[in-house]
């Protein structure tokens, strides 16, 4: 189907959408994409934006052969050209050979930043995934490589452009219903266990070595090569930067809010201490604004405070309790105990029926998703600012990280973000940037 009479006829689900995705000047240019990082969210960010525009996948970048040939076969037939993307295993590679127009970084957290200010720097426009930096001062680069380039650019926060929060958004926050909210409970108590075994060689077709990329040297376990890197503070944040980015950044979203004057945290490993994972397994952190404290609390262990809430928020406000999560909302009004207003998410499965049989979709993400890459594609046909720019991104991430300085140092980060600095502390801000392993250079 030529790109015209795919966006004329609405395919996949297109059809009525009040968001236009290109001008008309641009009805004609296929844009050429590529993904960095083919594994598990890779694909399914990937092929969201394959469901509602006609892009060609030029090129595909993974470290793990098998799993980029297969990532190849899927996007083949996903794609209207049917074309087999060109297949690489260095990001620097792909992006010094092929000509395009956009490129979706979902790698391990360490791996974000140095090819999205490659690309920036080529004038690529950018989707890169959550929290957008390892470490304070990547997130600075890449903010101001995104300044300098002027390039479209959308971080998957993609809690912005969920259905069942965007009318949570109009409901109580643009029209004031709760009244003054003075404090913001966000949480995550999803259970993880300790991650016992042994050191393994890593599989064949893996390049452990180009995985590692900037992070330290560490011995390989089979679960870093499918999603279990989270597990460990070398190539991330832990749960605050892995789930508690996306209920800070839509509290921001949701409230209009800016960088937090103040963080202060603690927690540690203080249940799971048997096994190799490097992450706290309890942590509390307080981001401080004017009159409101956004408070994060997560939690690998214990019993549910709330079955139906194990990962989400809660805004107390004068006039009642407004419980929000990725599956549902329920506004308690004051003076009552069970709530006034419910709401649910929408899967549209009954429009994208494929995303049912799609290994190990989220499907209360997959609307979102569709949402984000929508708005990415009006962002680069328009120049207009996406729903969440990196430097929306680096605002929610670099925070977080902050969070995890603080535990670090056991006192409270006063923030200066003029200078992307902690007021009065040399030894806070000699932690804002991580050190690189040699051989890599840190933006």
């Amino acid at each position: 189907m030529k790109r015209r009479d795919f966006l004329k006829a609405g395919l996949f689900g297109l059809a009525g959408s009040a968001l236009p995705l290109y001008s008309e000047e641009m009805a004609d240019k296929t844009l050429r994409v590529a993904l960095i990082g083919a594994g598990w969210y890779g694909k399914v960010d990937l092929f969201r934006l394959l469901q509602v525009a006609p892009v060609e996948v030029a090129a595909l970048c993974d470290v793990h052969r098998p799993r980029l040939e297969q990532a190849a076969e899927l996007t083949a037939a996903r794609q209207v050209s049917g074309k087999k993307p060109a297949l690489y295993g260095d990001w620097r590679d792909l992006l010094d050979r092929e000509p395009l127009d956009l490129v979706l970084i979902d790698t391990p957290d360490h791996w974000h930043a140095l090819p999205t200010v490659a690309a920036l720097k080529k004038g690529i426009s950018v989707w890169v995934q959550k929290p957008i930096g390892a470490d304070v001062a990547e997130c600075r680069a890449m903010a101001e490589a995104a300044r300098q380039s002027g390039a479209a650019t959308q971080v998957g926060l993609q809690r912005r452009s969920t259905p069942h929060l965007i009318d949570v958004k109009k409901r109580f926050f643009d029209s004031g219903r709760l009244g003054k909210i003075a404090q913001v409970d966000i949480f995550s108590y999803y259970g993880m266990g300790d991650v016992l075994g042994d050191p393994e060689n890593p599989p064949e077709g893996f390049d452990y070595e180009m995985w590692t990329g900037p992070a330290p040297m560490r011995p390989f376990y089979p679960l870093k090569a499918s999603g279990g890197w989270r597990q460990f503070m070398e190539y991330g944040n832990g749960t605050l930067g892995d789930m508690g980015v996306h209920m800070f950044d839509m509290t921001r979203w949701l409230m209009g809010l800016g960088w937090p004057r103040r963080v202060l945290s603690a927690g540690g490993r203080y249940v799971h201490t048997r096994g190799v994972q490097t992450i706290p397994d309890t942590q509390t952190v307080v981001f401080g604004y004017d009159g409101l404290n956004v408070i994060w609390n997560h939690r690998h262990w214990g019993v549910l405070p709330d079955p139906d809430y194990p990962w989400g928020a809660c805004f107390h406000g004068e006039n009642g309790l407004l419980k929000v999560s990725v599956l549902r909302w329920d506004f308690i009004p004051k003076g009552k105990s069970e709530p006034a207003e419910s709401g649910e998410v929408v899967y549209e499965l009954d429009e994208y029926p494929i995303d049912k049989e799609e290994e190990r979709v989220e499907l209360f993400a997959a609307p979102g998703i569709r949402r984000q890459m929508k708005n990415l594609l009006t962002g680069i046909s328009e120049g207009k600012k996406t729903v969440c720019p990196i430097e929306e991104g680096a605002i929610s991430s670099a925070s977080c990280i902050l969070g995890n300085i603080s535990m670090t140092l056991g006192r409270t980060l006063e923030w200066d973000p003029e200078t992307w600095s902690v007021a009065d502390d040399d030894q806070a801000n000699a932690l804002l940037a991580r050190e690189y392993r040699e051989g890599w250079v840190h933006p």
